[in-house]
């Protein structure tokens, strides 16, 4: 027997949805802006379809390489390896769950700067949290801990926006690495602490947990489901593992004869860290699959099937979220919105000429990255464009985030995910400024 969701009233992004559409027609309507809200809608839900359809290419390839890693047993040996942290982290979850090893990978991946991969390592944590989750369409503390920390990611390469600055000939491009760092780890604290917080609050989710489980979620017949990879498997032998030690070793000569050719600074700096990472990743997972007698090809083809369904599950899901950040934009409310709220957060020690991406960032990666473009295009050495930079490095796009990963477990009930992603984009976006005017005397 299906169980009801612990809660029947709005969700809170159905309120911010009915916020945006609303506020959107009504501001448009006294603006005469009522045309570009229409295109907008249009051209949002259009965008929305090529996104998902775009995606489904990336999904089908990295959920495959996943499907290499979960039947050679990596994500069990991730877990098991950090498990007192991630226990503390995920009480919820059991220590040895797939879900903890692709959380791992997520973050790691995200940390990297790897967004293609990090994006399915992610939606293959939301699914195997899923299995755990009492009540169909309802975040579990997991979940809602987990999107907070994914929209506050700890970056130590934010290699698009340190691209930005090159393309743009700053001076120092790669300076925005250190701000970015501890703006990004303030913001990921917050977003731990903020979703603790509220997770522990939410009294009447725990209480159904409990009625629901008799006390103990984990043991519930039906949520635990364990993976039999057997059919996939094969007896690896010494030279399976040879062959995996020959690929490895022999990127690595490929490593230093690429750093030999243009120096190892900025071997490192520019061509590893924008064009290496990837397929370095691809060629460690390959050989760790050979290496563990895994059937490479049937793991990829096996895995990749569940890309075609996650992209069209999150269709629905995009749409929504992106036809209505694009017609609130559109109306023109979002550049009243950055003018009333000029003189006090300068006070708070963001630019005027910066908020616009303040605002933005969280609802549209696109249209941020956009007005980063064109503050360091503008004047690349200027302070204007080194906050920017650091902002753009240390905060993701919350909205997005959140429409992706529940869109393809089909959660429609956040809980408390909004708020603990929000405030988290509040404080890398605050630290963001106060390092860089922390690290720009120097």
């Amino acid at each position: 027997m299906t169980q009801s969701s612990p809660r029947e009233k709005p969700s809170a992004i159905s309120l911010v949805f009915v916020g945006f559409m609303v506020g959107a027609v009504l501001f448009a309507g006294y603006t005469g802006r009522m045309e570009a809200v229409s295109e907008a809608s249009f051209a949002s839900a259009q965008t929305a379809v090529e996104l998902s359809i775009e995606l489904i290419g990336v999904m089908a390839l990295w959920l495959g390489l996943v499907r290499i890693l979960e039947a050679g047993g990596l994500m069990y040996r991730l877990a098991t390896l950090l498990k007192p942290l991630m226990v503390r982290l995920f009480p919820d979850v059991p220590p040895t769950h797939p879900a903890m090893g692709a959380i791992l990978l997520n973050i790691s991946a995200n940390m990297l700067g790897l967004g293609n991969a990090a994006t399915p390592f992610g939606i293959k944590a939301m699914v195997e949290l899923n299995r755990l989750n009492p009540f169909p369409q309802t975040a579990t503390n997991a979940m809602c801990l987990f999107l907070a920390i994914n929209t506050s990611s700890v970056t130590l390469f934010p290699l698009q926006v340190i691209g930005i600055r090159a393309a743009a000939g700053a001076d120092r491009p790669a300076d925005i690495f250190l701000p970015t760092l501890l703006a990004t780890l303030v913001s990921t604290t917050v977003a731990i602490v903020i979703a603790g917080w509220l997770g522990k609050r939410d009294r009447n989710y725990d209480k159904s947990v409990y009625e629901v489980t008799d006390g103990s979620a984990q043991e519930t017949p039906g949520l635990f489901e364990t993976a039999d990879y057997q059919e996939l498997l094969y007896p690896a032998g010494r030279r399976d593992r040879w062959l995996a030690g020959l690929f490895i070793a022999g990127f690595a000569g490929a490593i230093v004869y690429g750093a030999a050719q243009v120096g190892i600074q900025g071997f490192f700096r520019g061509d590893f860290l924008s064009f290496w990472l990837i397929p370095a990743l691809i060629l460690l997972i390959l050989s760790y699959g050979l290496g563990r007698g895994v059937k490479i090809y049937e793991a990829v083809t096996d895995g990749a099937k569940q890309g075609f369904d996650i992209a069209i599950r999150i269709i629905p899901f995009l749409v929504a979220i992106l036809v209505a950040v694009g017609m609130f934009r559109a109306s023109g409310a979002m550049d009243v919105l950055t003018t009333a709220l000029g003189p006090f957060t300068q006070r708070l020690g963001i630019p005027a000429e910066v908020l616009p991406v303040a605002l933005v960032r969280p609802l549209s990666g696109g249209g941020a990255f956009g007005l980063v473009s064109e503050i360091v295009s503008n004047d690349p050495n200027s302070y204007n464009a080194f906050v920017a930079s650091i902002m753009m490095g240390s905060t993701e796009t919350t909205f997005y985030v959140i429409a992706v990963y529940f869109g393809a477990v089909g959660i429609s009930r956040l809980r408390h995910t909004l708020a603990a992603g929000l405030l988290a984009d509040a404080a890398g976006l605050l630290s963001a400024c106060w390092f860089a005017r922390l690290f720009w005397t120097f």
